[in-house]
């Protein structure tokens, strides 16, 4: 069996990795970053012209119609690029969740919007996998009250999809709404937004489906979002990997390129070594979401957590082989290492994955 990325994903892949390199460079990712932006809205409008933005959203509602393997494509190249867009939320998870338990209108509605890039949405997914005392959000009385955490793509977003009751129900909310605050919150990875939101008696704009449809669509929306998350640790490892290696050819001691030295050679053998195998297991789970659904869940899990299990590794060592100087700022490494950590813990930490597997495979109860 050839199981490979086709021509045209590779071809997506590279073109939206050759943009990034002419159009969104290191160099304007650090001006977002200390401009402290969170985002770069020019750089999110001409992606969604290419077709990100609409790649999920069917053909019908003005979207590209195609599958999460060739998200999970385009989310590899957008992490090589460390690029500040919101396609995790906005991209994959809002559009899976209309689509799954939205209704006719609510789809016609909001899925051309979101094909195009002018509606982005934040995704308050934290809860369902981990809940700190305090935080939680509740209907009373027809209204929202609560508090919910590491909001993806909250800073900027136009709307919130907001599970309730671990997913039994999902509340589409304006980001306008009375009685509701938004708060950008401080994380390591600065080329992504994740906020805070305050809820208190909160008027929900719509309801996306009810009881077992909601669940549903929410048990989809987390599993696209792992699957996606875990070719987003590819896509910043192989990064890493290049910058090491392209900072070993140069670098000399001693007289001699470092790359010449046995340490070295190891170093970044075990890197390569540690992530080439992690690639069929990222495309395994993210084809299996469309084409093998029983698989699906269980394999975003295990992807997610091998991939996060071994990405510190990759991008720690990738800074050992930069010595010294790969702690600093100039380096740039550190926004791989950065968007890595953040990765990791994102929707689940790879022991939490791998016991929700184990409850999947019926190992567990």
């Amino acid at each position: 069996m050839d199981f490979a990325l086709s021509e045209e994903q590779m071809l997506l892949a590279k073109t939206l990795e050759r943009y990034l390199e002419e159009e969104c460079p290191i160099t304007r990712v650090r001006e977002l970053v200390a401009e402290r932006a969170g985002h770069d809205g020019g750089t999110w409008k001409d992606l969604s012209e290419l077709g990100v933005a609409g790649i999920l959203v069917p053909e019908e509602h003005g979207g590209s119609g195609l599958t999460l393997l060739d998200s999970a494509a385009t989310a590899e190249s957008l992490a090589r690029g460390v690029a500040p867009v919101p396609f995790l939320g906005s991209a994959v998870m809002a559009p899976i969740a209309l689509a799954a338990a939205g209704s006719r209108e609510q789809q016609a509605r909001w899925l051309p919007l979101l094909a195009t890039g002018d509606c982005r949405v934040g995704v308050a997914a934290t809860e369902l996998v981990s809940t700190r005392d305090g935080a939680g959000v509740e209907e009373r009385s027809g209204c929202l009250h609560g508090t919910a955490l590491m909001v993806i793509d909250g800073p900027g977003a136009d709307h919130f999809l907001v599970p309730l009751a671990g997913g039994e129900r999902l509340a589409w909310v304006d980001a306008q709404a009375p009685g509701l605050s938004t708060t950008r919150l401080k994380t390591i990875d600065r080329t992504r937004g994740f906020a805070e939101l305050e809820l208190d008696g909160v008027k929900v704009e719509e309801w996306l489906g009810e009881g077992g449809a909601a669940r549903d669509a929410t048990r989809r929306m987390l599993t696209a979002g792992r699957a996606v998350l875990a070719a987003d640790l590819l896509g910043a490892c192989a990064r890493a990997i290049e910058l090491a290696v392209a900072y070993a050819g140069q670098r000399e001691q001693f007289g001699r390129v470092i790359a010449s030295f046995q340490a070295v050679k190891h170093l970044c053998a075990e890197m390569v070594a540690e992530l080439e195998p992690a690639r069929s297991l990222v495309w395994y789970a993210a084809y299996a979401f469309d084409a093998v659904p029983a698989d699906a869940e269980k394999m975003a899990c295990h992807a997610k957590a091998h991939l996060s299990e071994i990405g510190p590794f990759i991008v720690r060592t990738a800074i050992e082989v930069h010595g010294g100087v790969g702690f600093t700022d100039e380096q740039n490494l550190h926004y791989w290492f950065k968007r890595v950590g953040v990765d990791r813990q994102l929707l689940g930490h790879p022991d939490s994955l791998r016991e929700e597997a184990a409850r999947l495979q019926g190992w567990v109860d």
